[in-house]
């Protein structure tokens, strides 16, 4: 599977695409209500498709819900119970239910096998508009479902998700490495490299504070609040996609050096509650998606250790695990082997890639082996 995404031109009819994006939030939050009001009366969850078939029976006289294709309602009704099913399964680890939106800030509605069509050029064709996309490559494969996305400025967005399969193309390098994750150097590699964030959030705090404050002094509502938000809106965007830049760049950069790459599965959540916004500007959960992605397409493997493996406490020369090891001391002396001044984050990443290149059955002569087959 493929996806995708292109910007939509500005234009008057474009006007249609945000009331259908309306119309779906009406449809969710209708949605919502029927499911908290059947299990308040009955005790039990509502069956997805007696809530399709309901809802089915409501667009007949419900003009504005019309506008919305009968396969965008069957997306809606599909999502919130993937959510519900989410919630039932994890509500102990504190996952909600799915809740009420607010209209405007709905975001997407999603079209599968009718209700579109791509005509060529530029042009696609939505319901019985012709709009204008910025068309900056070919799809490939056949096309599963199309999305209809809008983001915090208003602006639309077109996801196409096909069936192409990107063909494996990673060179085998034979390597194997473990990575250490900390807060003042990003990534830690067992063979001794650092790689140091940019912080584009701390880079520019003094902007966003000086867009803050100008909102701020604004009257709420007015056309020049309006446009402070737009103004601040656009700058957060700006400071997502440097860092969304960063992290593809670097996810290329480690998959081309390395055929298998060790993390630890850390509890991201309980390092936002300590450390807050220096956890939110490393966005660490959001570069391993990023990883995992390319990695896939490049055939290369991602694998995560346990949490609970005493990756910097374990000395990497002998194994003596250091209990008394506290977050504060960034080195230690090994009393079993006299070891002297052990870096942490170094000493962690490479317990990592042993851990990991043992629960996966590898070495690094095997690994070798392969690269000089291939």
């Amino acid at each position: 599977m493929k996806t995708y995404k292109f910007k939509l031109y500005q234009a008057k009819k474009n006007k249609y695409l945000h009331s259908c994006i309306n119309a779906s939030g009406s449809i969710y939050n209708h949605c919502i209500a029927l499911h908290k009001r059947y299990y308040r009366m009955f005790g039990e969850h509502l069956n997805m498709y007696r809530l399709m078939k309901h809802i089915a029976q409501l667009r007949k006289r419900i003009k504005y819900w019309q506008q919305v294709g009968s396969q965008a309602v069957q997306d809606i009704c599909q999502r919130i119970e993937k959510a519900y099913q989410l919630f039932f399964k994890h509500n102990k680890q504190g996952t909600k239910p799915p809740s009420f939106k607010k209209t405007r800030k709905y975001k997407s509605f999603t079209l599968k096998q009718a209700g579109y069509k791509l005509l060529g050029g530029n042009r696609i064709k939505i319901g019985k508009i012709t709009y204008n996309l910025a068309l900056s490559r070919n799809i490939r494969g056949k096309i599963k479902t199309l999305t209809v996305k809008r983001n915090s400025l208003g602006e639309l967005f077109i996801l196409v998700v096909t069936d192409h399969v990107e063909e494996q193309f990673g060179v085998v390098t034979g390597k194997i490495a473990g990575f250490d994750f900390g807060l003042k150097t990003f990534l830690t590699v067992s063979d001794g490299t650092e790689i140091e964030s940019p912080l584009f959030f701390n880079q520019f705090r003094s902007l966003l504070r000086k867009a803050n404050k100008n909102l701020s002094s604004k009257q709420k509502g007015s056309k020049n609040w309006h446009k402070a938000k737009n103004h601040l809106t656009r700058l957060h965007e700006f400071i997502s996609n440097k860092r969304k830049d960063w992290f593809w760049k670097l996810a290329h950069d480690l998959t081309n050096k390395y055929d298998v790459l060790i993390f630890e599965n850390l509890n991201l959540k309980g390092m936002k509650r300590l450390w807050g916004r220096k956890v939110s500007d490393l966005s660490f959960a959001t570069f391993l998606e990023i990883l995992v992605c390319v990695a896939n397409n490049k055939g290369k493997t991602v694998h995560f250790v346990d949490r609970f493996f005493a990756s910097s406490k374990t000395c990497s020369c002998c194994g003596y695990l250091n209990k008394e090891l506290s977050l504060k001391e960034r080195k230690w002396n090994c009393p079993s082997c006299n070891t002297k001044d052990i870096p942490r984050d170094l000493n962690a990443a490479i317990n990592l890639q042993r851990e990991g290149a043992s629960s996966l059955g590898l070495d690094t002569v095997r690994l070798s082996q392969i690269a000089s087959v291939a």
